[in-house]
């Protein structure tokens, strides 16, 4: 289910965290090649990105286990 993204903030080890629409959270790592957001280097880069949708896997999975 896509959620925005609307703040940031660092964990214990420093590594960012998308705070979503839905209360959840979710890591925002930039690991090439595995993962290439280097938008979430930068102030900057992560402004421009709130509003955008991130696919919540919370959100699926509790909206899966109340379809059983």
């Amino acid at each position: 289910m896509l959620q925005a993204i609307i703040n940031y903030h660092q964990d214990d080890e420093q590594h960012w965290v998308a705070e979503l629409a839905c209360g959840h959270k979710q890591h925002v790592r930039h690991r090439p090649p595995w993962e290439d957001r280097g938008w979430v280097t930068s102030t900057g880069g992560r402004k421009s990105m709130l509003g955008y949708k991130l696919t919540c896997k919370l959100c699926e999975f509790e909206m899966g286990s109340k379809l059983k």
